[in-house]
């Protein structure tokens, strides 16, 4: 059986940003982890990649997004590229921008925390 997959955009070096949580929290739970940043060559000891488009699958289970509004509209047309199952705006990434754009593209977006979505605790991952 395949691990399901997730991109993590805005994956972060540093532990306490949510970016750096979610990767932890996500290879705790047996995910196939693939962060996205624009300058990081590695996260948690995983290869970073610059954008959806870059990664080694054909297809995604999940991204998750920890970005501001405005970049997370910079990235809807690179995560449209793919067949995504799931496109997760975590709090704060959200805007009425966001979500027409999203809508436009037919990405299947839900609107929670992904790391609490997976049993863990952004809290206790500090």
């Amino acid at each position: 059986m395949t691990r399901p997959t997730i991109a993590i955009i805005g994956a972060s070096n540093h532990k306490h940003k949510y970016g750096n949580r979610a990767v932890r929290a996500y290879l705790r739970q047996d995910y196939d982890v693939y962060p996205i940043h624009p300058h990081e060559t590695q996260i948690e000891g995983l290869p970073v990649y610059r954008s959806v488009r870059d990664l080694p699958v054909d297809r995604l289970d999940r991204v998750s997004l920890y970005l501001p509004p405005d970049k997370v509209l910079q990235v809807l047309d690179d995560i449209a590229s793919k067949p995504v199952r799931e496109v997760w705006l975590n709090p704060g990434t959200e805007s009425p921008e966001v979500l027409a754009r999203a809508e436009e593209l037919g990405l299947p977006i839900v609107q929670a925390c992904s790391i609490v979505a997976i049993g863990e605790s952004p809290y206790h991952l500090g």
